[in-house]
């Protein structure tokens, strides 16, 4: 009898323990089938909260520029809310023909350069490439006509993409997040509010990082399936700023900087009958050339601060034993010309565009030297 009890009750004590043992594994699978959602869900609360915040940010901060629904203000700061931002396509059917038609042209001007072409082979390949620049053009004036209240704004239905347009081959969420570490100091020389400042606390600015990608997330959560009415909507456009290359194609001054083949001496002896425009060079400085985006934007991390820069040349730079003899004006001339000859403490990468001084007439340098004269106040370094 006892026996019997005895084995019973471990008989009952093996099913609990089976049961058990099954409901655990039961738990566990649903638990791990359900992780993948439950962490999605925690993921989506995160993100609708960083949006929250970063519309919050939104209007105090940037709606003055880009307006409190993001669609810009005209003369000032461009639409955020906004199918180019995105590099939202209206037309791919026409985007496709017109990339066709481009590579069409760029393999028979490859033929028409080689050496066994025949005068006969080159004029037939001249024919089909003014062929092709007229269906380019067609192709592009008809999709213009069908967004005209958007191409009067700003926008170029055939170069649509902002990204592309300045090159950035990086994600919208790292451009968006860079563009308001650095800010755009280039944006004074079209912007009625003046440049977009850095806003990271790295850059000078106000905010921490997490709220930077707060607002970047904000910026983000507006794409959409765009419309015709949504591009419409659009009150200012970005104004893409001036390429380096369109600048030096423009550039007719025949006294080109190459014509001193880098001879600082030289250049410094030639500046002596040129009256610089500090205006001029500060435009140069903040627009065309670019050279804000370091020395402002990227101050103090990618290179030497622009304020302060005459003081440190006269009161730090010329006392070093490689510049006995040197000018600041010498100097400076030399730094724009062969910026690798010095690297300022603490040793910045030269990250100046290849064959700068190729770009540049010696009314520029000129123009520049005298406004880097202006910067002679207190030196951040």
């Amino acid at each position: 009898m006892i026996e019997r009890m005895l084995i019973g009750r471990i008989e009952n004590r093996v099913l609990v323990g089976v049961v058990a043992f099954l409901g655990i594994m039961i738990i566990t699978g649903w638990v791990a089938i359900n992780e993948g959602a439950r962490m999605q869900a925690y993921q989506d609360l995160q993100l609708a909260r960083s949006i929250e915040n970063g519309a919050a940010l939104f209007v105090v901060n940037c709606a003055r520029c880009h307006s409190a629904d993001g669609r810009g203000v005209q003369g000032a700061g461009p639409g955020l809310n906004n199918p180019q931002l995105f590099g939202y396509d209206f037309f791919p059917e026409t985007t496709q023909q017109i990339t066709e038609l481009t590579s069409e042209k760029k393999s028979l001007q490859t033929e028409r350069g080689l050496a066994d072409t025949t005068d006969a082979r080159k004029a037939e390949i001249d024919s089909r490439v003014s062929a092709i620049d007229s269906e380019i053009d067609a192709l592009s004036t008809q999709v213009r006509t069908q967004v005209q209240p958007a191409v009067d704004k700003g926008y170029d239905p055939v170069n649509f993409s902002r990204l592309k347009n300045l090159g950035w081959v990086g994600t919208l969420d790292s451009f968006i997040f860079t563009t308001l570490v650095h800010g755009r100091p280039a944006s004074a020389a079209y912007s009625t509010l003046g440049a977009m400042p850095a806003w990271s606390q790295t850059a000078g600015g106000p905010m921490r990082d997490d709220q930077l990608q707060d607002i970047t997330n904000y910026i983000l959560n507006w794409n959409r399936d765009w419309t015709l009415d949504d591009l419409f909507a659009v009150n200012h456009f970005a104004v893409q700023p001036v390429d380096p290359a369109t600048f030096v194609a423009t550039n007719t001054d025949p006294t080109i900087m190459q014509a001193y083949n880098n001879d600082v001496d030289a250049v410094v002896a030639a500046l002596a009958d040129v009256t610089g425009n500090p205006a001029a060079g500060e435009t140069l400085y903040n627009g065309a050339l670019g050279c804000a985006g370091c020395h402002v934007a990227g101050a103090g991390v990618v290179a030497p601060h622009l304020e302060g820069t005459y003081t440190r040349v006269v009161d730090s730079r010329l006392t070093l034993p490689q510049f006995q003899g040197y000018t600041a004006e010498k100097y400076l001339v030399e730094s724009i010309l062969l910026p690798d000859a010095f690297l300022a403490p603490p040793n910045y990468a030269n990250a100046m565009l290849p064959n700068f001084a190729e770009r540049l007439t010696l009314q520029n340098v000129a123009d520049l030297v005298a406004f880097l004269e202006t910067q002679n106040g207190p030196s951040p370094e």
